[in-house]
């Protein structure tokens, strides 16, 4: 499976050679590293790790500078988160977004293909939805001052924030999220940024197994699950992206893309919902969809790019679902294989 992923990434990137931070030798797609755990293998060897199987892309949740500096020279692009609890500091003024950005980014900028720096995790709506935007433009000044053009400043949203996403054409963002998603999108639009989303089919069919079909959560239905107005649905990971896209639309914004920061499938935790087998074939067709470029209905002709989440099972998470979302055991050898 290794050399077909390998021929198959090959030819895409020679179609897109101008994609930011691609090499011939990287798969194109990005893989979350967490590290809540006391067993996982060191930043450096990690980085081996995502070097073995090829993995093109890092979203890192915090700028660890072990794991920073364990990537310089590794041409992986990195998404960049910043804490949570960050965020009202570098949202009070653009001195202190730039104190934040020359402790971490700019030591490494020469050596690491930064993608994304992402504004918050998770947290609009919330107490802390009031800095993201603030923090965004404070990046975004520090950004342009130095010129970097292709480093983009973004936030992670998840997909709670939509009143509906079912059928797409209905997604909504609700009241709560409502004003703070509209500054962010807006200013999304104003410097060609994407939306990073946190998508994740199993949730909806283990939370709702009668009415949301196996298959159509895992990319395996033999044909359209879903129409909604003249496009058709055989996947729920698509609805989802694409109730963001008629979201935003309805505040106005249309020129907004859509990234795939989380998703995935655990293997344990949760009786029948989470098997290994199941992980192993949600995250499979995730790879097979993002590498041959199949964006959505609503936008077939648009790039999507996705991140599995996640790296390793992290065993000081919660104890039963969260604690096996991972790709590999901390001994760095594959829970089920999607790679190889």
């Amino acid at each position: 499976m290794a050399s077909t992923l390998v021929i198959l990434v090959l030819s895409i990137v020679a179609l897109r050679h101008y994609h930011i931070g691609i090499t011939m030798a990287q798969l194109d797609i990005g893989v979350n590293y967490g590290m809540v755990g006391d067993n996982l293998p060191s930043p450096a060897t990690v980085v081996q790790l995502y070097k073995r199987y090829i993995i093109g892309k890092m979203r890192l949740y915090d700028p660890n500078p072990d794991v920073l500096n364990a990537l310089r020279g590794s041409g992986i692009d990195v998404t960049l988160g910043i804490k949570n609890q960050d965020l009202p500091s570098i949202a009070s003024s653009a001195d202190a977004a730039k104190t934040w950005f020359d402790t971490n980014v700019q030591p490494y900028v020469s050596d690491i293909n930064f993608q994304y720096i992402t504004a918050g995790n998770e947290v609009v709506p919330g107490d802390l939805a009031q800095y993201v935007l603030l923090a965004m433009q404070n990046l975004q000044t520090t950004i342009s001052n130095y010129k970097y053009t292709g480093l983009r400043v973004s936030t992670v949203v998840a997909s709670s924030t939509l009143g509906s996403s079912y059928p797409p054409s209905s997604g909504v963002f609700t009241d709560i999220a409502r004003a703070d998603m509209i500054g962010i999108i807006n200013f999304l639009s104003s410097t060609s940024s994407p939306l990073l989303v946190n998508a994740y089919p199993y949730f909806a069919y283990a939370s709702d197994p009668t009415n949301v079909r196996l298959d159509y959560a895992q990319f395996t239905a033999p044909g359209p699950v879903v129409q909604d107005g003249n496009l058709s649905y055989s996947n729920l990971l698509d609805a989802i992206v694409d109730a963001f896209y008629w979201a935003m639309e309805k505040e106005g914004v249309s020129s907004v893309d859509v990234v795939v920061s989380e998703s995935g499938w655990p293997s344990a935790g949760n009786g029948d919902f989470t098997t290994p087998q199941l992980a192993q074939t949600y995250n499979q067709n995730f790879v097979k969809k993002f590498l041959a470029k199949q964006a959505t209905p609503k936008r077939p002709d648009h790039y999507l790019e996705g991140f599995i989440f996640a790296m390793f099972n992290e065993d000081q998470k919660p104890q039963g679902v969260e604690q096996n979302w991972g790709l590999f055991y901390p001994d760095g050898t594959p829970v089920y294989p999607v790679f190889s």
